[in-house]
């Protein structure tokens, strides 16, 4: 199974999430950091009981995550663009 890339964060701003989060009980819209995520682009939450069960479900892959911060920034940006209802 890949494993994300240290520091990279990309899925907690780029995408939109809908359900409750810590701290964003109305979800997160898409381009908006969460407010779980440190300076240095790690969760705080992360393999914490309240790590919200949408991230924890986000599985990554090459496509999804690319070779930078800034591939995944564009590719799951445009995934959001086109799954907008």
């Amino acid at each position: 199974m890949m494993q994300c890339r240290s520091g990279c964060g990309a899925c907690c701003i780029a995408i939109s999430i809908s359900s409750p989060l810590p701290g964003m009980p109305d979800g997160k819209p898409a381009g908006v950091r969460c407010v779980n995520l440190l300076p240095d682009n790690t969760c705080r939450l992360h393999g914490q009981p309240n790590y919200p069960p949408v991230c924890r479900n986000l599985r990554p892959s090459a496509e999804m995550c690319g070779s930078t911060f800034q591939e995944a920034m564009l590719y799951l940006t445009e995934l959001e663009l086109l799954t907008r209802p």
